[in-house]
C-alpha cells in the first residue's frame, strides 16, 4: 500500500464550530438553477465556515476569465456575499483556479490534497477532492499528474483565454466520451484500503471527499485504537433539466456529520 503522498494540517480558528462541506457543483452558465440554488445557500448559511472540496466550477480556464460581467465574476460575487469563512480545494475540473482569484474573494487556499482539518474541539477530519483515491483508473491518474504539473499549467495559462476555453471544452468532451463507453458499475471508485491507510497516517477517523458523485457513508472498520473509521462522500449538485440533487454536509459540535438539503438552510 503506497504511503500518504503529502498532507497539510489546517488548525481551524476557534470560532469554526459549525462547518459546512460542499463539492462538485460544476457551476456553468448553462445550468442557471444550480447556480441560483448555490447562491441562495451561500447567502443563507449560518455555518461558521464553508469548505468547498473541488469542482465548484465545471471548468476554470484561468483567473483572467473572471472579468467584470463574466459568469466567473458572478461566482466571485456570490463568494463575497457569504458571511461564513471560506476554504477551497481544487478538483479535477477547476485545478487552474489561482491564488489571485481566491485572495481577491478572501477564500482560504487548501492547496494540498489531502488536508487534515483539526477543529477546536479536537476532532480531526481528513479532506480530499477524492480523485487521488480512484487508483484503479490508471489513465486518469496519468492525466492528473500531467495537468497538475507546474510546467503544463504554465504553458496552458500562456495561451489566449479563448484558446484555453476551447481546450477546456475539448477535455470535457473527451472525458464524457470515455465515461459513455463504460458501464456505470465499472467506473473506478475510491479505494477503501487507501482511504483507511490515509486515515491511519493522519490519525483521523473520518475522511470527507467528493468527485465520485456517489454520496454515501462507507464504514472502513476500526483502527488500532478501536475507533470506527469512515469515508463520507459528498453529493454533487444538479438542479436543472427537471431534476434536483444537492446536499450540504454539516459538522457541528457533539454531533455526527449531517446531510442537509440546502433548501432547508435557505428556509430556516
Amino acid at each position: 500500500m503506497p504511503g500518504l503522498l503529502q498532507f497539510s494540517t489546517l488548525r481551524a480558528p476557534a470560532h469554526w464550530r459549525t462547518v459546512d462541506f460542499i463539492s462538485d457543483l460544476h457551476l456553468k452558465p448553462e445550468e442557471p438553477q444550480t447556480f441560483d440554488a448555490w447562491a441562495r445557500y451561500m447567502r443563507a448559511t449560518q455555518a461558521d465556515a464553508v469548505v468547498i472540496l473541488g469542482d465548484l466550477f465545471e471548468a476554470w480556464p484561468g483567473d483572467d476569465a473572471a472579468f467584470p460581467g463574466s459568469f466567473e465574476a458572478r461566482c466571485g460575487s456570490v463568494l463575497d456575499q457569504c458571511a461564513a469563512d471560506l476554504a477551497f480545494m481544487r478538483g479535477n475540473r477547476d485545478f487552474l483556479v489561482g491564488s489571485a482569484f481566491l485572495l481577491r474573494h478572501d477564500v482560504r487556499d487548501l492547496s494540498t490534497d489531502p488536508t487534515l482539518l483539526v477543529l477546536a474541539s479536537g476532532q480531526r477530519l481528513l479532506l480530499s477532492h477524492g480523485d487521488l483515491l480512484c487508483v484503479d483508473d490508471v489513465a486518469y491518474q496519468q492525466y492528473r499528474r500531467q495537468v497538475r504539473s507546474p510546467a503544463w499549467q504554465q504553458r496552458v495559462l500562456a495561451l489566449p483565454l479563448e484558446e484555453r476555453r476551447t481546450l477546456a471544452r475539448q477535455m470535457r468532451a473527451h472525458s464524457s466520451g470515455q465515461q459513455a463507453e463504460l458501464d456505470p458499475a465499472r467506473y473506478a471508485d475510491a479505494d477503501d484500503d487507501l482511504a483507511r491507510h490515509w486515515l491511519q497516517q493522519a490519525d483521523a477517523a473520518i475522511l470527507i471527499h467528493g468527485h465520485t458523485h456517489k454520496p454515501a457513508d462507507h464504514a472502513l472498520g476500526p483502527d488500532a485504537q478501536g475507533r470506527a473509521l469512515a469515508r463520507v462522500v459528498l453529493s454533487d449538485w444538479h438542479v436543472d433539466a427537471g431534476g434536483y440533487r444537492a446536499e450540504v454536509l454539516r459538522v457541528a459540535p457533539g454531533a455526527a456529520p449531517t446531510r442537509l438539503d440546502p433548501r432547508q438552510i435557505v428556509t430556516a
